[in-house]
């Protein structure tokens, strides 16, 4: 017992703001006395996440809670004490859910897959609720994808684009294999939906369902692909757009809409909301509340 508590004492040493950083998570704005992040514990636009400095504590002004670096990550990656301790003693398992914060979108080329299963895993499925995603939905559109990446395993969630690579998706993480492209789901409809990325698909399974089962779907992956998309619109006699509600998405919706009548953007549907998921996330909370009244 006495081993565990020094153990923990220790570990409530350990910077938060430099733990944050090793899971990809860095500050919007930071003072002498403290640094200001876009909180990791859900979804949000303004930065109301904030790190003592001088105490090393955090709060959460949008949830009114706080606490130490073992509280955050127990809370980040839903696990129990004794394992928020392995990852903060770089006790790291083997086969892991924890995500190096130095795998990014330009060296997909390390990620090797290893095998595609059902999703089973506890953490993925836990990393989904917090989404507001249901596991019934996401198995219908994702994989629990088990990789490699400098000779360590790991596992996410992933959604295989049009040429075989897949995008991934952790709590930790988000990264791809190569190649990296667009995903086109097709039933040969005569009307696409276009959304950016994995949860926007899934929100949207979510949120309105029956526009799914009467479209094709791109999900672009990277905002880099929409000019190579847009070739497929011809083929359409509607195109659906739920693109971010940012200065990005917005532009290329309108852009878009100039060049073609029949191209109708939809981020009226999520409006106050970066995106699908944000909305999504906030119906879940509420609804929550009003179910706990």
């Amino acid at each position: 017992m006495k081993e565990k508590r020094l153990t923990c004492e220790r570990a409530r040493s350990i910077c938060i703001v430099e733990t944050l950083a090793k899971l990809a998570h860095f500050p919007n704005r930071t003072t002498e006395k403290e640094a200001w992040f876009l909180s990791p514990l859900r979804s949000e636009t303004q930065a109301s996440f904030k790190v003592s400095l001088k105490l090393n504590r955090w709060y959460d002004f949008g949830m009114g809670k706080g606490g130490n670096v073992i509280d955050l990550l127990c809370l980040i990656s839903n696990c129990s004490v004794s394992e928020a301790l392995r990852y903060l003693s770089n006790e790291k398992p083997v086969f892991s859910f924890q995500q190096p914060s130095n795998i990014i979108e330009n060296n997909i080329d390390k990620n090797i897959v290893l095998e595609v299963r059902t999703i089973t895993q506890g953490l993925l499925r836990k990393y989904l609720h917090t989404r507001g995603i249901s596991l019934q939905v996401a198995q219908k559109y994702c994989k629990e994808v088990w990789y490699t990446c400098k000779g360590r395993k790991y596992y996410a969630l992933g959604v295989q684009n049009n040429e075989g690579g897949w995008e991934l998706r952790n709590s930790y993480s988000k990264t791809s294999t190569s190649p990296k492209t667009y995903t086109y789901l097709k039933i040969h409809s005569d009307s696409l939906i276009l959304v950016e990325g994995i949860f926007d698909l899934l929100s949207l399974a979510e949120l309105f369902p029956s526009k799914l089962k009467n479209s094709d779907i791109v999900v672009l992956n990277s905002l880099s692909f929409l000019e190579q998309v847009s070739l497929l619109f011809k083929k359409y006699k509607r195109v659906e757009l739920y693109l971010d509600n940012d200065q990005s998405g917005n532009n290329y919706s309108k852009e878009l809409m100039q060049k073609d009548k029949n191209i109708i953007d939809k981020s009226h549907l999520f409006e106050y909301y970066k995106d699908l998921n944000e909305k999504l996330i906030s119906i879940k909370k509420e609804k929550k509340f009003i179910d706990e009244v």
